[in-house]
């Protein structure tokens, strides 16, 4: 499995084994992990699972669609490395994947 590692705004980290094919938010959720609320279950209709891609990965990922860029402009703090985890699909490719949650959330 994927090892992706949460980073929590107070800087605590949480390196984890992701099942593949879930989302990154799935991941957080069903580990508890702090920071990710994900309100929507993973509909891509709010920014609470709003995380940080470190820049080594942004490459490595999807582009955002029309729909993830429209709720992330709503999302407080948002940076050109700003990804809503529940359009984060795990993959094989994904292992070592970063991410930081906004002190906002």
């Amino acid at each position: 499995m994927p090892q992706i590692t949460y980073v929590e705004h107070s800087g605590e980290a949480h390196t984890l084994d992701i099942v593949i094919g879930l989302s990154v938010m799935e991941g957080a959720v069903k580990n508890s992990i702090p920071g990710i609320d994900a309100d929507c279950g993973g509909a891509c209709a709010c920014a609470t699972c709003h995380v940080y891609v470190d820049e080594a990965w942004l490459g490595a990922l999807p582009e955002r669609s029309p729909t993830e860029a429209q709720m992330l402009e709503f999302a407080d703090g948002a940076t050109p490395n700003s990804r809503l985890s529940c359009q984060l699909k795990v993959t094989a490719a994904l292992d070592g994947l970063r991410v930081t949650m906004p002190a906002s959330q």
